[in-house]
């Protein structure tokens, strides 16, 4: 669908249908920014965010925009397959079991420090580099998660896998605050055209403040894939004390907020994915559903008027707060049951992230069949929410 009014300095290009109201606004707003390029890209699971839609892709030209990365830079997916072709229930209680207590989640930070050394390329990350040691190796909270999966064969045969969602924690969100206040007031000092109430402040290419936020920014990306990184050890390490003979393939690690530069019809702009996952040619990717719901491995297609992207899961059709009040409690919690998934659906509290707070994953898959092809399916077994 193609969205291009004379209001607009760009199309915008989307892989949606029926997009909230909020989202095609702040997509209206990133078509009409001054150094936009070429067009605005949304994903199927595209949703509002703060400044930019989760979901969308930015072309800029000499210059980045922080909000349009976001708060948790380097947020991403990472899966890893392993040996068992399947896990008796009470072997997946254990397991979860032992996973609460090697890996903390929500607010909760390792109580001792771990060796890890952060990058101090900026103000921030020399400021958040011990707390970094306490960080790394942690969940987080939203939408983060730790899943164990089924991969179904054929003629009835099954394989296990591991997948976490996850991302920079404080480190990122205190880089993304710094600098979209840096960004913030110099648009006011140079009296910018873009309005402040779009929330997309942004910082010319050549600044000395453009350098130090994509530096940062970098750290806060590595930081993420290697939170994930230890995570995963930590989990594969779990299942070891329940299965000693189980095997690991490599890990495929995936980030899905961030902005590097990258060349697009003819020219190099600053692509900005924020909820979005990089679909080059035969690259792999990770398009998770919810709790409750599949999972994907992919390979990106290079559809080039996506800027070879694709979404990053399944998107949110409905507000926390939203599904809190709306949603049915006990037939969230049947739907999943019914289907054999230890899930972290407890009470009212965790109905913003249960599946009915979602998108349906098999529509987002359809809706971008033109920009990936599927590997693998998976479906969820058990899951540990932030």
């Amino acid at each position: 669908m193609i969205y291009d009014q004379t209001t607009q300095r760009v199309p915008i290009y989307a892989w949606a249908e029926d997009i909230e109201s909020g989202a095609l606004q702040q997509a209206v707003h990133l078509s009409n920014l001054p150094m936009v390029s070429k067009h605005i890209a949304l994903m199927p699971d595209v949703h509002q965010g703060y400044g930019m839609p989760i979901g969308g892709v930015l072309a800029a030209d000499n210059a980045v925009i922080p909000n349009a990365v976001g708060v948790d830079i380097g947020c991403g997916m990472i899966a890893c397959r392993t040996s068992l072709d399947t896990i008796p229930t009470d072997q997946l209680k254990a397991l979860l079991g032992q996973i609460r207590q090697c890996v903390p989640v929500g607010f909760g930070h390792h109580k001792d420090p771990r060796a890890f050394e952060l990058p101090q390329v900026g103000p921030v990350t020399a400021r958040e580099a011990t707390a970094a040691t306490r960080q790394i190796g942690t969940l987080g909270g939203g939408n983060h998660f730790i899943e164990i999966q089924r991969e179904t064969l054929g003629e009835g045969a099954t394989r296990i896998w591991l997948m976490i969602h996850s991302g920079s924690r404080n480190v990122g969100l205190q880089v993304a605050k710094q600098y979209n206040d840096v960004a913030i007031a110099l648009n006011a000092r140079w009296r910018a055209s873009v309005p402040k109430e779009w929330q997309l402040a942004f910082l010319p290419l050549d600044s000395e403040e453009a350098h130090a936020y994509l530096a940062e920014m970098q750290v806060c990306v590595d930081f993420a894939r290697q939170n994930r990184a230890w995570m995963m050890i930590a989990v594969q390490e779990c299942l070891r004390t329940i299965v000693p003979d189980v095997g690991f393939e490599e890990s495929l690690d995936v980030p899905h907020n961030y902005a590097r530069l990258e060349h697009h019809f003819g020219r190099n702009v600053v692509i900005h994915r924020k909820g979005a996952t990089a679909a080059r040619a035969g690259q792999l990717g990770i398009i998770p559903g919810s709790q409750g719901t599949a999972s994907y491995i992919v390979r990106g297609l290079g559809h080039h008027d996506a800027f070879e992207s694709c979404s990053h899961g399944a998107g949110r059709r409905m507000g926390r707060r939203e599904a809190e009040r709306t949603l049915d409690l006990a037939a969230e919690v049947k739907r999943m049951d019914d289907l054999g998934i230890l899930h972290a659906v407890r009470g009212k509290g965790g109905l913003d992230e249960a599946p009915g707070a979602y998108k349906d994953i098999d529509t987002v898959m359809a809706q971008q069949a033109d920009l990936v092809s599927i590997e693998t399916r998976l479906t969820p077994m058990a899951v540990i929410k932030g």
